[in-house]
């Protein structure tokens, strides 16, 4: 093992230290943290300097794409005029390893001349921020994974670590579900998994399905059209009642084939789906050699199909 794997490994070992320590913190001041914040009105404005500024830009940015909404206010600036951003509905997270932090102190006295809760996240309890604050939670003082004990590391991932418990918890509180979170990541890959299959499945003419009791020379032209590699058997109410795929039709390879009925090489048991589903299940059952899922409605009626190439075309798998 090398010197360089051994520094890294150290860093890991010292920051899963501090994490375990971050545990003491979640106590009845956190519980009325996560109270003061579900009452609030307005937003959580969040704010620190330095690496705890870094840190708090992520926490706000985390809290708004799970329900709570929240912004990131730099101290230096709130000093030259962005003090303005803060209502008096709002509540404020202040994060400083020290509390001491100066450049927050415009933000701290305009919190308390215009009565807006301050909660403060700190490492010294009897800080001049953590004297100030209406919620003062208080982290375990970790030794850093810098050698020099000066930068930023073990307290920072604490500070981080600390913010998204606070997010999940609030997240839970507010029953923030799937489809809320859809709302807030429109883009990208998580955007397309939680689209609903009904926003992507083909329907009408486009799905290939065939009456039962037709001949297999008709349900492979069917296939054929439609080109999703299989073809659904449905009754006269238009209920499935099985599916034919390619490797059905390697199996039931015979000289009478197409005199078949597909009554006789459909699988019975086909896995569906339900067109308020979303598009992140529908990826989830298309392992392996599925490849297309019929959507059907409660009666069993097809609404449409779904293929795996959809999913892929918009960037869902």
């Amino acid at each position: 093992m090398t010197e360089d794997i051994k520094i890294a490994q150290n860093v890991i070992d010292t920051e899963i230290k501090g994490l375990q320590s971050l545990k003491k913190a979640f106590d009845k001041t956190f519980v009325d943290v996560i109270d003061a914040v579900l009452k609030c009105s307005g937003r959580v404005i969040v704010t620190g300097m330095g690496k705890s500024g870094h840190i708090s830009n992520k926490i706000a940015a985390t809290l708004s794409s799970t329900g709570t909404p929240a912004m990131f206010i730099h101290p230096a600036e709130a000093s030259h005029g962005d003090l303005g951003m803060i209502a008096e509905k709002d509540i404020v997270l202040a994060l400083s390893n020290s509390g001491e932090t100066r450049e927050l102190s415009d933000i701290v006295a305009f919190t308390r001349r215009f009565n807006i809760p301050l909660i403060s996240v700190t490492q010294n309890k009897n800080s001049t921020l953590s004297k100030s604050a209406d919620f003062s939670i208080v982290l375990e003082k970790e030794e850093e994974a810098c050698p020099n004990g000066l930068a930023p590391t073990t307290s920072s991932t604490m500070m981080l670590a600390f913010g998204d418990a606070l997010a999940v918890t609030l997240l839970k509180k507010k029953g923030f579900s799937k489809s809320d979170f859809k709302i807030f990541h429109p883009g990208g890959k998580l955007g397309a998994k939680l689209m609903y299959i009904k926003d992507l499945m083909h329907a009408g003419d486009q799905v290939p399905v065939v009456q039962s009791k037709t001949l297999m020379s008709e349900a492979l032209l069917e296939m054929t059209k439609k080109r999703f590699g299989c073809v659904g058997v449905v009754n006269s109410e238009n209920k499935l009642l099985g599916i034919i795929t390619d490797g059905d039709l390697r199996r039931s390879m015979s000289s009478d084939l197409l005199n078949k009925k597909v009554d006789d090489i459909m699988s019975k048991t086909p896995k569906t789906i339900d067109k308020d589903s979303l598009v992140e299940t529908a990826v989830s059952m298309m392992s392996g050699t599925i490849t297309t899922l019929f959507v059907i409605d409660k009666s069993e009626k097809v609404m449409g199909i779904l293929s795996i190439h959809d999913c892929l075309l918009v960037g869902a798998v």
